[in-house]
């Protein structure tokens, strides 16, 4: 498999390698908005040159949208190969591109969000543990900080405070997010709407900046739904997803 990697002058010509195919998509303008605005901040997006799901997002972690202290590590966004790409180790060709760029950069390690068990979203971590990984941290939420330090006394990167223990004071849902995952364009206003319609109280908070993100309330800032203050899932909705959860939680 080739790979490229994408950038500021490519970006507009690229296709981002999610289950879009309209590059004109409001999710794909969004994404790209996205990746152009963290280039600078040392973003790099490496991808298949094949069009699918096939990429590695990654981004020093003091610039990560994330509430850790991780100094001088690389943060991973992102790691996704799925559908035919599986089982062909172009994760294991992805995962080690970033790793020899990290050490040539001097890196003290990587790091990236898992948890014990498999989640939606988040890296698997029998990958994470096959590939050396562990982890270093977790919140009281389940979501995990796991690491691969290059050297045995690198320090261990960990979650801010307000990540640690994830809770609101707001009532009703709430949603934090950010347009680093393009799917939140479509479907967040589709939700909004639909919570609307219902008469379910709703409230969405796009973080719009790195500060923003470095201090939310929880590890995960892609997509974090709470409900009466309590963190409920990092699942992208749609509208039937979104009204099946509410019977559930808060039923007539």
């Amino acid at each position: 498999m080739e790979y490229i990697r994408v950038t500021k002058e490519n970006l507009g010509e690229e296709h981002i390698c999610c289950a879009i195919s309209n590059d004109r998509d409001v999710q794909v303008s969004s994404k790209k908005a996205w990746l152009s605005d963290r280039f600078d901040d040392g973003l790099v997006f490496l991808k298949s040159v094949e069009r699918g799901k096939c990429f590695i997002e990654y981004i020093p972690a003091e610039n990560a949208w994330n509430p850790l202290i991780a100094d001088g590590y690389m943060y991973i966004d992102c790691l996704w190969v799925s559908g035919s790409f599986q089982g062909h180790g172009y994760s294991s060709d992805l995962l080690s591109a970033c790793i020899e760029d990290s050490r040539n950069k001097g890196k003290k390690g990587l790091c990236i969000l898992s948890s014990a068990k498999k989640k939606p979203f988040l890296a698997d971590p029998k990958f994470l543990k096959h590939k050396g990984f562990s982890a270093c941290d977790e919140a009281d939420n389940g979501i995990q900080l796991w690491y691969l330090p290059f050297s045995p006394n690198a320090e261990k990167p960990r979650f801010k405070a307000c990540a640690k223990h994830p809770h609101i004071e707001e009532k009703g849902y709430v949603l934090y997010y950010t347009n680093q995952c393009p799917f939140n364009a479509k479907y967040v206003p589709i939700v909004e709407k639909t919570a609307k319609e219902h008469s379910i109280d709703f409230k969405a908070i796009r973080l719009q900046s790195k500060s923003e993100a470095q201090n939310a309330p929880t590890p995960i800032t892609t997509y974090a739904l709470f409900f009466n203050g309590k963190y409920i899932s990092n699942e992208q909705m749609n509208d039937k997803k979104f009204l099946k959860l509410a019977s559930e939680l808060s039923p007539a």
